[in-house]
């Protein structure tokens, strides 16, 4: 009998709280910790996804004669806009970026003086390969540099969210098996659904097809945007598919 007791109050130990989240101790606990990692990406990219919806949908409503086509540029601001806004909110509640070792007023603010000169550069930086590509130096300038500020805030910004301005961090990411978190692999997929999002959506602007989302920079920023909500899409998909693979430590 007092075997039996035992092994109904191991049952009902089973499960319990630890921090508030209810945990199933008949579960590894390194596959507990994926899928509450897993399941908070997914919930953060399904809250940047409506971003996008809400900024597309809201001046419609407001702005009379808003369109995505006609007027393209205050779409293109309201999206950068409401990317910058809800990636700065989440990754600043969740906690994402890694830990500063310094608390001091002086060392916040060149972080933060840093993180504004980071993206500023990383605009001039954009606006600079997509000349390269063939956009007109002057005639559509500020067409082309409205398109960096978009990828800036689709990519360069959740750099900056995610792994602070740390430029070598960076690098390490992007670099072949530089991923040390469930968020670095996602800042991989994001960013690059979003470039190469971009570069397909500059195929259609040559064609002799008259049609009003062949205006630059409209199918690029259209193919950014598309590949950014992409990107949010499949990173969780693809962390949870390949979860038994990720040898790097959770967050």
């Amino acid at each position: 009998m007092s075997v039996n007791v035992g092994w109904v109050q191991a049952f009902d130990l089973a499960r319990h709280h630890v921090y508030g989240i209810q945990v199933d101790l008949t579960r590894p606990l390194s596959s507990i910790m994926w899928d509450q990692e897993i399941r908070q990406m997914a919930s953060s990219h399904a809250i940047m996804a409506s971003g996008v919806f809400m900024a597309t949908v809201v001046p419609a409503v407001l702005v009379p004669g808003f369109s995505v086509y006609g007027t393209h540029l205050l779409w293109l601001y309201s999206v950068a806009g409401a990317v910058a806004v809800v990636n700065i909110t989440l990754f600043w509640l969740l906690g994402v970026s890694s830990p500063t070792k310094k608390h001091t007023i002086t060392y916040k603010v060149s972080r933060l003086v840093r993180s504004c000169l980071y993206l500023l550069l990383s605009c001039l930086f954009f606006h600079t390969v997509v000349i390269l590509y063939g956009a007109p130096l002057l005639e559509t300038a500020l067409e082309t540099f409205s398109l960096a500020v978009l990828l800036t805030s689709l990519t360069t910004l959740r750099c900056v969210c995610v792994l602070g301005p740390n430029v070598q961090a960076w690098i390490r990411v992007f670099s072949r098996h530089g991923a040390m978190s469930v968020w670095d692999t996602s800042l991989q997929m994001v960013v690059g659904c979003s470039v190469v999002g971009a570069w397909l959506g500059a195929f259609p602007i040559p064609l002799d097809w008259d049609r009003p989302w062949q205006v630059w920079p409209v199918s690029c920023s259209l193919g950014a945007v598309i590949g950014y909500l992409t990107g949010l899409i499949v990173a969780p998909a693809w962390i949870h598919w390949h979860r038994k693979h990720l040898t790097y430590k959770i967050k």
